[in-house]
């Protein structure tokens, strides 16, 4: 006879492939769950409740919102905080969101009244990928005390401006929204780590990148500290049409939110401040360890969404992406292709035709090129490099491309595994994929060129 589950059980997961790691599951259905099957043979349930426990492992940990000083719109800024245990009960690992900029008043001000831009918009999030708290999924940080701060400033947290004008209410202040967020972690025990790691995502990963010698200050001198950016290796390069978008863009953020002072020094003393916002110019001179994560055809550097909030409907209800207002990126702005031709190719790389692929190619190289002026291979035995071929962009928060049983390798090495043996200095890491199609286990995005969403798809 079949077993029948009352639609309470399944009514806390969602609809999603359990490869994306991103399955919901609360304990108290898990626990209403047990007591209606009780009446049933003991193997039954057991092999049940075991299959749950296995989506909730997958899923990650629930984690509730610490609210501190002052976002876009005034409010105080906050993050998501779970506390380490066992062996790594003194370890940290410090996630910064993601969520790109706002670069100008009119930007700033739509921004402002959504969770990138306030605290009173952000709730409870769920710890997946490099935050997931199951050894299986996360074997080298499952549990450190893990951190998520909450990206509510619009800069990569560099903006400071005193001045606050009243008609808008905009505070330019995510300098200080930085230094708040470390001295309350410090305060709460990081100040005694031994091991720690500053990660981000996308505009979460050049915050990494800016404030990885920052962070390594703050921290004993005896702990094994480094940084961690993913996504977040944006360069400066020109657009189809040969102008200089993503330079002007960037140009815009860092006056918009007074960033320059900010900026780090060994940088800005040698060059316009305003280049400075490309990790290619700032990383020869960090002097902490660094691990770049990044697909050297990054989907976010050919198609960029940013305006109004959005939930994407085919990840959690704690992965909101932006609706695509207004499209701006590094190789095809819109301005660069006025008839559309590039449309379906930037939402879905199997569209591309084969000029389009060429031009795909060509920037590769041209990423290959700026990673080198950061720091080949073999220039730094402390860096690590992970560049694959994927038409992605962050890899670290998702389990089904963090570590999976089919997640994106090089070298047979997943990105948990590479960025583990890097961090505990158990062996070197630095892979550089080959071309495009040539990587099967691709998890490539799919974009909908009609209102954004986001897919997964194996390159198969």
């Amino acid at each position: 006879m079949g077993v029948r589950f009352p639609l309470s059980c399944f009514s806390s997961l969602r609809a999603f492939p359990i490869m994306h790691g991103e399955v919901l599951l609360s304990a108290k259905h898990l626990l209403r769950c047990i007591a209606y099957m009780a009446s049933f043979k003991l193997w039954t349930w057991i092999l049940v409740c075991s299959f749950l426990l296995v989506l909730s492992a997958v899923a990650g940990l629930d984690v509730n919102l610490t609210i501190l000083e002052m976002c876009l719109d005034g409010s105080p800024p906050a993050y998501h905080f779970a506390g380490g245990f066992g062996s790594g009960e003194n370890n940290w690992l410090v996630h910064i969101e993601g969520g790109g900029w706002c670069h100008n008043l009119t930007n700033c001000l739509i921004r402002k009244n959504g969770r990138l831009g306030s605290s009173r918009a952000m709730r409870s999030v769920r710890f997946s990928g490099i935050l997931n708290d199951h050894r299986g999924f996360n074997p080298y940080f499952y549990n450190w005390n893990k951190v998520k701060v909450g990206y509510c400033d619009g800069s990569s947290f560099t903006g400071d401006i005193e001045q606050v004008d009243p008609a808008t209410n905009l505070h330019y202040r995510g300098a200080r929204v930085f230094e708040a967020v470390m001295e309350d972690l410090l305060a709460k025990g990081m100040q005694h780590a031994k091991n720690a790691l500053l990660s981000g995502c996308s505009a979460g990963g050049l915050t990494s990148v800016l404030h990885c010698d920052r962070f390594r200050a703050l921290l004993p001198a005896a702990a094994r500290v480094k940084c961690l950016t993913d996504g977040g290796y944006f360069i400066n390069v020109k657009d189809l049409v040969g102008e200089d978008s993503i330079k002007t863009y960037f140009n815009n953020i860092v006056e918009t939110h007074g960033s320059a002072k900010n900026l780090p020094e060994s940088c800005t003393s040698r060059m316009n401040p305003n280049l400075c916002f490309f990790p290619q110019y700032l990383v020869p001179n960090i002097r902490t360890p660094l691990f770049v994560l990044n697909s050297a055809i990054d989907s976010w550097q050919v198609v960029v969404a940013y305006g109004t909030r959005k939930t994407c409907p085919l990840l959690t209800r704690n992965h909101t992406f932006l609706f695509m207002l207004q499209i701006r990126n590094v190789l095809v702005p819109s301005r660069a292709d006025p008839r559309g031709a590039w449309k379906e190719c930037k939402a879905d790389i199997k569209q591309c035709n084969n000029q389009q692929l060429r031009a795909l190619e060509v920037f590769r190289r041209e990423f290959l090129d700026a990673l080198g002026s950061g720091g080949r291979p073999g220039s730094d035995p402390s860096r690590g490099f992970f560049i694959n071929s994927c038409f992605a962009h962050c890899q670290t928060e998702l389990t089904a491309t963090w570590k999976f049983s089919n997640s994106p390798v090089l070298g047979n090495t997943t990105i948990a595994e590479a960025v583990g043996v890097w961090f505990n200095d158990q062996r070197d890491f630095k892979q550089i994929d080959c071309p495009y199609p040539c990587d099967h286990s691709c998890y490539n995005n799919k974009y909908n060129p009609q209102g954004y969403s986001q897919e997964y798809e194996p390159l198969v």
